[in-house]
């Protein structure tokens, strides 16, 4: 008899029931908040996992201006179906430097996130140019006005950005950003420092051009870069769990 007039009291006064739900609200969401002040990061840190190089971001942002995510996603969700089709599903760290992400639901286009090295450089450039000249039945638009030369006036400035984000560039990094990027697309210079800031990268003529730095180099670099800094083998059950 309490209960049902307690509960009907509470129902027939709106500020009492406002200021009861508010209550709650705030403690079920203190419980989920407060705890994450408590560790340093949500996202199980994988060996291999870097920051963009240079090149790559600048490629990464050419993606996403472009519109790629709409057609293509890039998270490989843990299913028999998706692993066979396109390799291991996706790890949260490997988007742990993403603003925004890629992952999206929407494949017009096959997912992207295991694409890199599955094709050469020449392979990525022409079919950029002329999709349809390398698969017929496919009705992407062609983007051959990426043979264009890449703008990274502001790189310095824009890894600061990121840094400020959170993206762990070292000062060394931001320093050498310029010449980290025109050293990635030209395969003849020397990139032992390039290599030594940035595990796994590889330095090619991406457009088939070493001549100029185009936006096509940097897409190119971007893709081919794309599921190939995780060794699987190296990743535990445990860490898989804990994402």
């Amino acid at each position: 008899m309490f209960k049902k007039f307690s509960h009907g009291m509470i129902e027939r006064n709106i500020l009492l029931l406002g200021v009861l739900t508010l209550i709650t609200i705030s403690i079920g969401g203190l419980a989920q908040v407060v705890p994450l002040f408590t560790i340093e990061s949500t996202i199980e840190r994988v060996q291999g996992v870097r920051p963009y190089t240079p090149l790559e971001l600048m490629g990464r942002n050419i993606y996403v201006r472009e519109g790629c995510y709409a057609c293509h996603s890039q998270m490989i969700r843990p299913f028999r179906d998706e692993a066979e089709r396109y390799g291991h599903f996706s790890l949260a760290a490997e988007s742990m430097y993403d603003r925004p992400f890629q992952w999206g639901s929407k494949r017009t286009g096959p997912d992207l996130a295991r694409v890199g090295g599955k094709y050469s450089d020449d392979w990525q450039a022409q079919h950029l140019r002329n999709p349809r000249a390398l698969v017929p039945e496919s009705i992407m638009p062609p983007y051959s006005f990426l043979d264009r030369p890449l703008d990274y006036r502001n790189i310095q400035q824009h890894l600061r950005a990121q840094r400020a984000l959170g993206v762990p560039y070292s000062d060394e990094m931001i320093a050498n950003a310029r010449a980290d990027l025109e050293t990635q697309a030209r395969p003849e210079a020397d990139g032992t420092g390039f290599s030594a800031r940035y595990a796994r990268a590889r330095q090619g003529a991406f457009d088939g051009n070493p001549g100029v730095v185009t936006e096509m180099d940097a897409l190119v670099a971007y893709m081919q870069m794309l599921g190939t800094l995780v060794d699987f083998r190296d990743v535990t059950p445990e860490q898989l769990r804990q994402q």
